[in-house]
């Protein structure tokens, strides 16, 4: 990461937001039921229902502060999420997703709503919204394609049909894999043929409007894949989950983490960050603990990776396990899904006087999504295919009283690991002038692009930093600077093998490559996790303890205003 052209280049200061306790090897307090490894929202959430049941459980994070793309960050009197721009399915009515953030954070953890339009979706000089509310969205696309009404319609009860299929898919993962071959003929049989399809050959089937097409697909993102190479499911998924508006945590995205580890805490358990793990250990086939970078060996019967199949299977795992169980030959059906780069940008006026939206904006130069990106990537000078701006400081209402009369802003863009990869090997924040001249170019173009639809911010910045794959990297451990773990194509869903449970005794997996990408996507996974850990004669009444005394507490938020009272 950078500081921005006007100002000295030095290295800049660490964080001080911190969550989770320092590891040392004389504050472990053994013995553990269970060791996780990494402190995303899918290894808390596994150590948090885990705890829940009894179990003393370790969750071990390698970077300073817990949340994995949860966390936040401050620098030079600003804060920034890396990775929570909004989350969907936790208003008013009791999901699912809100009802597990309920019981995870026991009820104290708040949301506060986005705009009406959510997301707006730029192409060239169009802009499209995306609108809160199934019929306020039917609505104002039919207004900007007249014509189409029939085609949406289709189109929102594909996206159901996808979120319909997704506890037969959920089952599969959960039940013994004999179990399997049923599941997927009843699945052949029942679900339709376009379920996994690419996005872009669903939406094909139903219209020839190729701008319409576009509009619908705008929150391709979200998920690091293009209408033309993701699966329809994860973009269903997607749709489905901001369908009725995006919601922002109250105090920031580290807060997340902040509210569950009591819970990791109330069972005995700890969280420890600076908590780097050397080695998984076996006995035979079976898991016996964690060996960390300090030499200390950590006994435990159960050890669960929320660090990715790659790390796990890769880095952690004996290259002789992972070969003997068949991960060797796994991992090469599955690809790392898409690098990024990320200005962060502060700015010394508040967002209500500098005029910042509650809005996402995406920011596309065609319709073809496809030729744009691969232009893109083949070409580092080509026009950029997608640039995402997110205004934090807007969306959340504790902002202004914790950073007074300051602003934040951060816009995303793809980007390829190859593009920097030379200065690998260079200390954080010492990568040489080289690399700071590289990144100030692409921060240039990122900025040109947010002053191209907010002209009124030009000569208003503060301070700004670019953070690369490399960042990716050294401060989440994802080697290609990947954001969603694995790609999602169709031919990720047909893995049968990613699944809580390995095939190494005691080992198993959590977090976004066992479901799919995102916060909701991770957390489910967890949840998913800790049931096959725990079985059916633990694990259902825990279910049923989430998904009906959580119902009140989000009742009781509402009453009391404080989801609602920044409406």
């Amino acid at each position: 990461m950078a500081n921005s052209t006007d100002k000295a280049r030095t290295a800049p200061k660490p964080s001080r937001l911190r969550v989770g306790r320092r590891y040392r090897s004389s504050r472990l307090e053994g013995p553990y039921d269970a060791v996780v490894i990494g402190s995303g929202i899918g290894g808390l959430t596994t150590a948090a229902m885990l705890s829940a049941s009894g179990k003393k459980v370790l969750v071990l994070e390698q970077h300073y502060t817990a949340g994995g793309f949860t966390h936040a960050y401050d620098r030079n009197g600003y804060e920034w999420d890396v990775g929570v721009h909004y989350i969907g399915d936790v208003g008013e009515h009791p999901t699912m997703t809100r009802q597990l953030f309920d019981f995870l954070s026991a009820g104290k953890l708040q949301w506060a709503p986005m705009d009406q339009t959510y997301d707006r979706i730029c192409i060239g000089g169009e802009q499209y919204d995306l609108r809160a509310g199934r019929d306020e969205f039917v609505a104002e696309m039919v207004r900007r394609f007249p014509g189409e009404e029939r085609t949406i319609e289709e189109y929102l009860r594909r996206v159901n049909a996808v979120a319909k299929a997704m506890p037969l898919l959920t089952m599969e993962k959960l039940l013994p894999r004999w179990c399997g071959p049923a599941i997927r003929l009843w699945r052949k049989l029942h679900e339709p043929a376009w379920l996994n399809k690419t996005t872009y050959e669903v939406l094909r089937e139903l219209t020839g409007n190729e701008k319409l097409i576009a509009v619908l697909t705008g929150q391709w993102g979200d998920n690091g894949m293009t209408p033309k190479t993701g699966s329809f499911i994860i973009h269903a998924l997607i749709v489905k989950h901001y369908l009725y508006g995006g919601y922002y945590p109250v105090g920031g995205a580290s807060q997340i983490a902040e509210t569950i580890i009591p819970q990791i805490q109330s069972g005995g358990g700890e969280v420890f960050t600076y908590a780097q793990v050397e080695t998984i250990l076996l006995d035979g086939n079976r898991v016996r603990g964690v060996r960390m970078a300090d030499g200390t060996e950590i006994e435990a019967p159960l050890v669960i990776s929320g660090a990715g199949v790659f790390n796990t299977f890769e880095r952690l795992l004996p290259q002789s396990a992972s070969e003997r169980a068949g991960y060797s030959h796994d991992l090469q059906t599955v690809r790392p899904s898409m690098a990024h780069i990320c200005l962060y940008i502060g700015l010394q006026k508040t967002a209500e006087e500098l005029g910042l939206p509650k809005t996402n904006y995406w920011l596309y130069p065609s319709a073809d999504y496809e030729s744009e990106v691969q232009k893109f990537l083949a070409d580092s000078e080509a026009e950029i295919p997608l640039v995402y701006i997110s205004f934090p400081s807007a969306k959340d209402p504790s902002f202004s009283q914790r950073y007074p009369g300051r602003a934040t802003i951060e816009i995303v863009a793809p980007a390829k690991y190859e593009w920097f990869a030379e200065w690998h090997d260079k200390p954080w924040g010492k990568r040489g002038e080289d690399y700071e001249l590289l990144k100030e170019k692409y921060s240039q173009r990122l900025l040109e692009h947010l002053y191209k639809h907010f002209p009124q911010l030009r000569g208003q910045i503060d301070y700004c930093e670019l953070s690369t794959p490399l960042s990716t990297d050294y401060f989440c451990f994802y080697p290609r600077g990947e954001i969603y773990g694995l790609d999602h194509d169709p031919n990720r869903f047909e893995q049968r093998w990613l699944r809580p449970q390995t095939r190494i005794g005691g080992l198993y997996l959590t977090g976004q490559d066992v479901m799919s990408c995102g916060v909701a996507g991770a957390m489910f996974a967890g949840l998913v996790t800790a049931q096959s850990i725990l079985g059916l004669q633990k694990g259902l009444p825990l279910l049923r303890k989430i998904f009906a005394a959580s119902k009140g507490s989000s009742k009781a938020a509402n009453r009391s205003g404080q989801v609602q009272g920044s409406i």
